[in-house]
């Protein structure tokens, strides 16, 4: 991943910011984060946020909050020199960055932590509290003696949500220790909370009240998190530029209700290598538009099983593209997408595209996760997987992904003629 734009080895600039991390997943960080982007944004200020590790869904919802792009930030999958040019450039344009953390703060290798800790970023812990009082202190002393061991991280303080009363705010407060301050205590409000499904967050296109939830939430957080942090200095080492290697090349691109994984950064890369991009529905078109290679993200395509299984149209020409031996690739609901056949959480079997052999099913508990290299015969990619389906009885594959710290096989990756597939 890199931006075109290149700069002096010297650049820097300087924007207030903060780091929203969490004890664990299922805190309120976003919903936190997109209430006081929304409420500087309300008040004039110009919010760029951003979320750590790979996400579709969140930086949905933290878009919209913000009115601005969201890109997401990490160091193993992007690299620090273009985390640190992404912070530097919306340093020299906003008022505010925010980052959203991923998981617990000081889950995965890199963490949340080691980010904030990179870039000085001082960290808001957020700690959903429903069920204790004092033993908040607990993981306030815990987390002071992380900050004191750990060179760079500094913690701003505590932000303790879902509380059910004042006296509740009272007692937390009064346990904490005098050195980490409680930068809020959020009650409990069901106008806040946004939607979830198994993969995470709903899709804000299909949450009509999103901006009502995001509102409420700019609402909720004023007069406890409204100051803006202290000013970070960003800087910015020269970047270069990506070969315009796909000069003349036109890839077309799925995008819709079923398929809308996509991050900008990568499309701005294929631009930035001088590809054209032409987006198609696999839902409600009946043709792959003309182009030169084809792109099927991932996203929901168990939602969408009876149209996506009734488009004959799109079946046929999906299938002459893959006949005609061009690059196809498709990522985890894609892969899904162009096997036989896919079962929904209801059990409901569906015929798909059917350009390779394969049946999908959905399934309760998440399959395989986390980050992983793909060690394609054209070199080594970095990636990740997060699903809540297997793939069975599909091509031998031609390799596995390699996990970042464990050494069983990762994703499956298969090829047939020009089409690589995996659900990473």
């Amino acid at each position: 991943m890199n931006n075109t734009l290149e700069h002096s080895s010297q650049d820097a600039a300087l924007c207030p910011a903060l780091f929203i991390a969490g004890i664990a997943s299922g805190q309120g960080k976003t919903t936190i984060t997109a209430a006081i982007a929304r409420y500087h944004r309300n008040n004039g200020k110009n919010v760029r946020v951003f979320k750590t590790g790979p996400d579709y869904l969140d930086p949905k919802i933290l878009e919209i909050a913000s009115g601005n792009p969201v890109e997401q930030l990490d160091l193993w999958m992007a690299g620090k020199e273009y985390c640190a040019e992404q912070l530097y450039l919306a340093a020299k344009e906003c008022d505010l960055i925010l980052i959203e953390g991923a998981m617990g703060l000081l889950d995965g290798s890199p963490s949340s932590a080691d980010l904030a800790a990179t870039f000085g970023i001082p960290v808001a812990v957020v700690i959903n509290a429903r069920g204790m009082a004092q033993t908040l202190e607990v993981f306030a002393v815990g987390l002071k003696t992380i900050a004191n061991r750990s060179p760079g991280f500094e913690l701003t303080g505590i932000i303790a949500n879902a509380l059910g009363s004042q006296r509740h705010i009272d007692l937390i407060e009064e346990a904490m220790p005098a050195d980490v301050p409680l930068l809020a205590g959020l009650l409990r409000n069901e106008a806040v909370a946004i939607p979830e499904r198994h993969l995470g967050l709903v899709e804000p296109s299909e949450e009509n009240d999103l901006n009502a939830h995001i509102d409420a939430g700019a609402r909720w957080i004023n007069g406890s998190l409204t100051e803006l942090p202290r000013p970070i200095k960003f800087e910015i080492e020269q970047t270069p530029t990506p070969p315009r290697l796909l000069k003349g090349v036109t890839i077309a691109v799925a995008k819709d209700e079923a398929f809308s994984f996509i991050y900008a950064v990568n499309l701005r890369c294929l631009s930035e290598m001088g590809a054209s991009i032409s987006f198609f529905s696999p839902l409600h078109d009946n043709d792959v538009p003309p182009s030169d290679a084809l792109w099927l993200p991932g996203g929901y395509p168990e939602l969408h099983l009876k149209a996506l299984s009734t488009n004959a149209a799109m079946k046929s020409s999906l299938e002459s593209f893959y006949n005609e031996d061009k690059p196809i690739l498709a990522e985890c609901g894609g892969m899904l997408a162009i096997q036989q056949s896919l079962t929904d959480m209801d059990g409901k079997c569906f015929s798909v595209f059917g350009l390779i052999p394969g049946e999908g099913e959905l399934k309760e508990r998440p399959g395989c996760q986390g980050m992983q290299t793909a060690p394609l015969p054209e070199g080594d990619i970095r990636g990740h997987a997060h699903h809540r389906s297997r793939s069975h009885n599909t091509l031998e594959p031609i390799a596995y992904g390699k996990r970042q710290r464990h050494p069983a096989p990762g994703e499956a990756i298969v090829r047939s003629k020009k089409l690589t597939a995996s659900y990473l």
